[in-house]
């Protein structure tokens, strides 16, 4: 009688199918995962921007957030005469280091030309199904899916 030790093709092919059945079922999970965890450093990052802007509010004599041309850049500091209220501006997710400093696929932050007590911050969201999302923002350009909006407090 012959003693053979090891697996044939068939059963080898077998576990390959099987193995190739879990990653097309958990790869798609794990793509959407990124996607919400980029989303979230998103609206983090515009509450820490929020926050900074109160700070720097209340530093000012009269009591205003920074004209939209005066906004820094991402990856820059955000200070005055008064005081830093954010060490680094924070940036995209998606973006690379290469393009701090730039507007492209920033956070967007516009100063309500009617009254300098007023703004709005926004960023664009990848998850279209996010249920904070909203459809439009008034400061950010076209985006493919939803937006994530803060006004001043």
């Amino acid at each position: 009688m012959k003693n053979n030790k090891g697996f044939t093709l068939i059963e080898l092919l077998v576990v390959i199918a099987i193995l190739a059945g879990f990653m097309a079922l958990l790869v798609p999970n794990m793509m959407l995962v990124r996607v919400k965890a980029r989303d979230m450093r998103r609206k983090s990052d515009l509450k820490s921007i929020q926050k900074a802007l109160e700070l720097y509010k209340q530093n000012q004599v009269l009591p205003e957030y920074p004209a939209t041309a005066s906004f820094p850049a991402s990856c820059t500091v955000f200070s005055d005469a008064n005081g830093v209220y954010l060490q680094k501006m924070p940036q995209d997710p998606l973006t690379s280091l290469s393009e701090c400093g730039t507007a492209a696929a920033n956070y967007y932050y516009i100063r309500d030309p009617l009254d300098a007590g007023k703004y709005t911050l926004c960023a664009c969201l990848e998850n279209s199904t996010d249920p904070e999302g909203l459809a439009s923002c008034s400061a950010a350009p076209t985006c493919s899916g939803k937006y994530y909006k803060l006004i001043e407090p």
